[in-house]
């Protein structure tokens, strides 16, 4: 949705297939970029703006504005960022102290596909006045944590969201889809798939590696009132940029829909009895481009290993990836959210699902569909993830991310991880009440923040081992969940509509 043709004009014919104009007309992927780079492109394509943005503590990015007066001023923007208020960012930095640096990142820099006036936006890390990184800084807590990862296991992290959220609009009475089975519907019974696919064009030009969008599952209606349920889902990236990408996903589609008039939200429920929408994260673990999770078409101990640390650590992330009351609506019984610890293949009953790969007669599937073609023997072990189910979009994504590579590098640390894995392994519904007795042996997720906190509490050393999570910054999530004060909210609010849909709307921005 470029909105400056002059920009799309000026292209030069290089990465044709790429829809980002910078690493277009740079010629160089986003990791290479310098600040001469952005000079070089800022100049020859008449851009009059630069935004910084940076993550504040609601999970959302915030902004800085400058209007380019000349090539010195340029310069000094890119060089030296510019000084913010840390105290009106994060709750738990004094006002006293709260002078900080915003710095950006050259590597995240991309096209505004909004903005009027031709911009650059450039996503920015937090340095304190000794011009240090800020140990409490989500976006520095992810490096960390991915740094001592690798350190310990020699592997590289890498993820990717599956990124749910409901548009609400005015209801129309025709081309209607039967409630609760919206899936992979098309226009016209999926009445918002115009929305979704321009946001996924402004993400890939914004350097947002999409898998693919479709509609899911959720549509219904209240009174005058249509919920549609949307999902778009992203090839996996070390876990900084994974988390980059999300953010700025977020935000394209928060602004599309302001454009349109229409609502749209990440909240984790609507609704009783409707579907809630999740943040799926889906991991593997790479080695020289070759993935860890998967040998000849059978799931490593290296998976196993990741999976135990990030089962055994499971109560305590839902403090990064479930962050509000409403969180805790989605998390239910009997519903596809899981409740249960515990994993298993293809099953969306568990917490961690290994899905279904490419591991076995993918190459003859594609001959059987085209007989005129010839069959290959292409390695897909690749395309194997193993995915953590719970968290939602009110997740904090660098300090969720961050939290999975932790857990994940505990795996490695922990004693006999892989039969720690293997006891907590389930082939079966644990929904079905058929298998009622397998479910009451498996620990629970908490059903609360206040429980939330209590986790992260007694798992906080975890986090802050090789110095990733700063305590400040346990102490500070631990309070932010405490002050929800909802440990037995569920039970005294799940038969009263009115009071759910008044918690719904209080946290429908959330994250």
């Amino acid at each position: 949705m470029l909105r400056n043709k002059k920009i799309n004009t000026y292209m030069e014919k290089n990465h044709p297939l790429n829809p980002n104009p910078l690493v277009k007309f740079l010629n160089k992927p986003q990791s290479e970029f310098s600040k001469a780079d952005l000079i070089r492109f800022i100049s020859k394509n008449n851009i009059e703006m630069i935004n910084l943005r940076y993550a504040g503590a609601d999970g959302r990015l915030k902004t800085l504005n400058f209007i380019i007066n000349s090539l010195e001023h340029l310069d000094s923007i890119l060089t030296y960022g510019e000084r913010v208020d840390g105290s009106s960012l994060f709750p738990y930095i004094e006002a006293g102290s709260s002078d900080l640096y915003v710095i950006p990142r050259y590597r995240t820099a991309f096209v505004n596909p909004f903005s009027e006036i031709p911009a650059i936006d450039i996503l920015c890390s937090y340095y304190t006045k000794d011009g240090k990184p800020l140990e409490s800084a989500p976006e520095y807590t992810l490096r960390k944590a991915h740094e001592a990862f690798k350190k310990v296991t020699g592997l590289e992290f890498q993820a990717m969201g599956e990124l749910e959220y409901y548009v609400i609009s005015e209801k129309e009475d025709f081309f209607e889809t039967p409630d609760q089975k919206g899936y992979h519907e098309s226009v016209p019974f999926c009445k918002w798939a115009n929305l979704r696919t321009e946001a996924m064009r402004a993400i890939a030009q914004t350097g947002g590696q999409i898998k693919y969008g479709h509609s899911e599952v959720g549509n219904f209606s209240i009174g005058n009132l249509a919920y549609e349920q949307n999902e778009i889902e992203f090839l996996p990236a070390n876990i900084e940029e994974a988390a980059d990408q999300l953010m700025i996903a977020k935000w394209i589609l928060r602004t599309l829909a302001y454009q349109y008039g229409v609502e749209l939200t990440f909240a984790p429920k609507i609704t009783t009895g409707k579907a809630g929408s999740g943040l799926h994260i889906h991991t593997r673990l790479m080695k020289d481009g070759k993935n860890m999770y998967v040998e000849n078409g059978k799931l490593t101990s290296t998976a196993k290993t990741a999976i135990a640390g990030i089962l055994e650590a499971a109560p305590s992330l839902t403090a990064f990836g479930n962050t509000n009351p409403t969180s805790y609506f989605r998390l239910v019984p009997h519903q596809e959210a899981p409740t249960n610890i515990c994993w298993g293949d293809r099953n969306r009953s568990v917490l961690v699902r290994v899905p279904l790969g490419w591991t076995q007669g993918a190459n003859e599937m594609i001959v059987d569909a085209n007989p005129l073609e010839q069959a290959g023997h292409v390695d897909l072990s690749s395309k194997q993830t193993v995915e953590f189910r719970c968290p939602d979009g009110s997740a904090d994504l660098y300090l969720l991310l961050a939290g999975l590579a932790v857990a994940a590098r505990h795996g490695f640390e922990m004693q006999d991880p892989v039969q720690y894995a293997e006891d907590r392994y389930v082939s079966v519904n644990i929904f079905d009440d058929a298998h009622k007795n397998i479910a009451d042996h498996l620990s629970h997720l908490p059903a609360s923040c206040a429980e939330s906190a209590d986790y992260l509490e007694q798992q906080r050393a975890i986090y802050e081992a090789h110095q990733v999570f700063s305590p400040g910054l346990i102490d500070g999530l631990i309070k932010k969940l405490q002050v929800y004060d909802d440990r037995t909210l569920r039970q005294d609010i799940s038969q009263d509509p009115e009071k759910i849909q008044a918690l719904v709307e209080k946290f429908i921005n959330a994250g």
